[in-house]
């Protein structure tokens, strides 16, 4: 027999155990996929590499069958899930951080399954300290960097979005997010611009081209 019941059931709890711990941090920062999802991926990956071990060694007797092959479907398949979880807002992009979770939970999975343990536990606790530590890390960095935002009301008109991006790509203003909201009567557009903004004269320039769009009623800073 290829596993005693004990050491497959240890097996599965341990990948619910990291699993669910990864996804409690996802869940927890309200993310797409949380708890239950990265706790399903773990468990799924585990029983897939229990299963190819369990394949190998009854089936290798009599014919040749590589262990390895269900696994880098796992790895490859879980894109597909991942991608689920990435969406975009206006020029801004959300879920990245979950859908790689997602993909390396799937792999601590794979890990637990053929019995890697050492592995598995310390991946687990990089992913941790990666999801929280360094989000900490980033946020610090994001608030040290002089972003700003902006509020523009303007008429819609054709091109007017791409007339606004183009000031803050001439200024070297990088753009971090854009969201748009209709008015009431749909003839006017507001826009919410974060963007880096290097120094005070940057700015100016930025504030003064806006106000030199054609269509541009007001502009608030934040």
């Amino acid at each position: 027999m290829l596993e005693t019941h004990f050491q497959i059931f240890t097996r599965l709890l341990l990948a619910c155990i990291l699993g669910g711990i990864i996804g409690y941090e996802r869940e927890s920062s309200q993310r797409p996929a949380g708890f239950r999802t990265h706790t399903l991926v773990c468990i799924g990956a585990t029983l897939v590499m229990i299963t190819s071990e369990y394949m190998f060694k009854k089936y290798s007797p009599v014919t040749s069958i590589d262990p390895s092959r269900l696994g880098a479907q796992i790895i490859s398949g879980i894109g597909f899930l991942g991608a689920g979880t990435i969406l975009r807002e206006g020029f801004s992009v959300k879920g990245l951080t979950t859908a790689a979770s997602i993909w390396a939970v799937s792999c601590v999975g794979i890990a637990v399954g053929i019995g890697f343990y050492e592995g598995a536990v310390v991946a687990s606790a990089f992913i941790l300290i990666t999801l929280f530590l360094l989000k900490k890390i980033e946020g610090r960095f994001n608030r040290r960097r002089k972003y700003r935002l902006y509020h523009i009301s303007f008429t819609d008109m054709p091109s007017q979005i791409a007339d606004i991006s183009s000031v803050f790509e001439k200024h070297k203003a990088v753009v971090r997010r854009m969201e748009f909201t209709r008015s009431s009567d749909e003839k006017e557009l507001q826009v919410k611009v974060m963007a880096y903004v290097p120094d005070e004269k940057v700015r100016l320039m930025i504030t003064d081209s806006l106000y030199n769009l054609q269509g541009v009623k007001k502009i608030t800073e934040d």
